[in-house]
């Protein structure tokens, strides 16, 4: 037999590419050094566009979703980013102020925090991952509770809310949907303690990083796979409202801004009462200093990166508080 080797090794290199195209490369594990002094994770990359690839593409296959890439690249085309510009990839984070305890899910922010059960004698691992959360009128409820129930190819029995909501639209809903490509809960659903809530896959993908659903949580069917995989019942779930989050590393106090919602926008607009309150909260007494204006105007303008406001005054001259200067490390 008479291979054409020419033939063959185009049809591998078109495999390989397809599968880099196709393959989320995006590191989602981390591990956390010291809780209590470094709650910084990651840091932020750049690469640059093909001009074959949508922002959401690139989100998708870095592990991001619609509104992380959106706020880290404010002027880059949606749809069609100039070919080899440059692409802000958002993967730094400030870990939510709250138990690190399995998932701590952040709404404003649209990601989700998954900590195993630490294992004696080995860092706390922490895995994250992009959402999409419920639109106003059917918002994603702030909640402490636990997965009872995980179901693979579920069927999806739509609420009569939502049924109602279809019927007067003109597209009415089966009682009943089967699995498959029309089945919104995609191919993993893992139920909450509050029943009518679901953290499970979709079969719309561009829709991660939106306010987009009846208030459930969404992933990307990749990373629902994988979370999936690691979850056991019982696993405490803690959905929380931070838009502003506060974290330290090596002793310097950062702040990474989310849009509020909509609904919460006499709480937050242009107010550092919340991060102050979460610098109190985590200082445990320390002393330190913070450069309000900084903070105020990431507040004013957020960008989802974390950015230096302040430091603990035990690494300084005390005698020169009042010349300090933050810069980002």
């Amino acid at each position: 037999m008479i291979f054409d080797m020419k033939k063959i090794f185009l049809t591998i290199c078109i495999i390989f590419l397809h599968f880099l195209s196709t393959t989320n490369t995006y590191a989602s594990r981390y591990f956390i050094e010291d809780s209590n002094r470094n709650t910084v994770i990651g840091s932020t990359k750049i690469i640059y566009a093909d001009e074959r690839d949508t922002l959401l593409d690139i989100a998708r296959n870095h592990g991001f979703g619609y509104q992380d890439m959106k706020l880290a690249n404010i002027d880059v085309d949606t749809w069609l980013p100039d070919d080899g510009e440059k692409i802000v990839l958002p993967s730094q984070f400030i870990l939510p102020v709250a138990s690190m305890d399995g998932i701590v899910l952040n709404v404003p922010e649209m990601r989700l925090y998954y900590y195993p059960p630490k294992e004696k004698g080995k860092l706390q691992e922490v895995f994250t991952y992009p959402l999409g959360v419920g639109r106003a009128g059917w918002n994603t409820p702030y909640i402490k509770t636990i997965i009872v129930e995980k179901k693979v190819n579920p069927n999806w029995y739509p609420p009569k809310s939502i049924l109602k909501e279809h019927e007067e639209a003109g597209d009415p809903l089966p009682k009943i949907v089967k699995p498959g490509p029309e089945n919104p809960l995609g191919n993993y659903a893992m139920r909450l303690g509050k029943r009518d809530y679901l953290i499970h896959g979709t079969n719309k993908p561009n829709g991660i990083g939106m306010r987009i659903s009846h208030g459930c949580i969404r992933l990307y069917p990749e990373d629902i796979k994988e979370l999936f995989s690691k979850i056991s019942l019982k696993t405490p779930v803690n959905i929380i409202n931070q838009p502003y989050k506060i974290g330290v590393k090596n002793d310097v106090i950062y702040l990474e801004a989310h849009p509020f919602l909509d609904e919460d926008k006499e709480e937050y607009e242009n107010n550092l009462t919340s991060v102050i309150a979460l610098i109190i909260k985590i200082s445990n007494n320390r002393k330190y200093q913070i450069d309000m204006r900084t903070a105020y105007e990431a507040i004013k303008n957020p960008t989802g990166l974390p950015i230096a406001v302040g430091i603990y005054l035990n690494r300084l001259d005390m005698g020169n508080e009042e010349n300090l200067v933050y810069k980002a490390k």
